[in-house]
């Protein structure tokens, strides 16, 4: 068996347009604040800021400083609060005049499958990643066992370095669920965050084998029973070099 990427996936790692802009705020309530030794940070006295997402890049523009003018990585986000990386404003300024702040998520296959999930079948890989699941469902992988609700940005699975063309989990993330039958785990199949399933050639996601070795997924034990845990240690998912 092989790795399979669905059409969708393929379509959107190819398309120039895959990136997608998730948020824009103009407001006079926006402070860019400098950091110090600290983290740097955008504040909102209004606090709008809840809807921006931890990952995302966020660019920050018409600040008075045009070196403020800046795209980083959102680290944290709060209602009042989005914290970025130490260093990233060079001045910062209080709230008065306008700023505006926009955030948007790549076409990477690390920015295409934030926060998905992972799930695991009995039986045979289907021959296309575009088709229906067959076997039964097994487990669904998440962030340490919690509960994953399609479409929301929490208990999310992700990848993190890239090294040589191979891509691994976030380093900290620990990939486990509760097994919900008993049965032989045969395949997988991972899922961008809004888990679409069944036969659609749309969805991003891709799938492999399950086996004890030579896998697309290596288990010490392919044996699931309901009730206990499935944790994945290690992934690494390579771009071949060659076609």
């Amino acid at each position: 068996m092989a790795l399979r990427l669905s059409t969708g996936l393929r379509d959107a790692m190819m398309d120039f347009r895959a990136g997608v802009v998730n948020t824009l705020y103009h407001a006079s309530s926006i402070a860019l604040v400098d950091g110090g030794e600290s983290a740097d940070s955008i504040t909102d006295s209004e606090s709008a800021l809840g809807t921006f997402i931890v990952g995302d890049k966020i660019t920050v523009s018409l600040a008075t400083d045009g070196d403020d003018d800046i795209t980083a990585e959102i680290v944290s986000v709060a209602a009042g609060t989005i914290t970025i990386a130490t260093g990233s404003f060079t001045t910062g300024q209080g709230a008065g005049t306008p700023i505006m702040l926009a955030s948007a998520r790549g076409g990477s296959f690390a920015d295409l499958f934030r926060e998905g999930n992972l799930h695991i079948y009995t039986g045979t890989q289907p021959t296309s990643a575009n088709d229906v699941e067959s076997g039964s469902k097994l487990v669904e992988i998440t962030q340490g066992s919690a509960a994953f609700t399609p479409g929301t940005f929490a208990n999310g699975l992700n990848f993190g370095a890239v090294v040589a063309g191979v891509i691994a989990k976030e380093t900290g993330e620990v990939w486990s669920g509760e097994a919900s039958a008993t049965g032989t785990a045969g395949w997988f199949r991972f899922y961008a965050n809004d888990e679409g399933t069944g036969a659609d050639s749309t969805k991003i996601r891709f799938d492999g084998a399950i086996a004890t070795s030579g896998a697309q997924l290596n288990m010490s034990n392919t044996a699931i029973t309901s009730g206990g845990t499935t944790t994945v240690d290690t992934v690494a998912i390579t771009l071949p070099a060659n076609a």
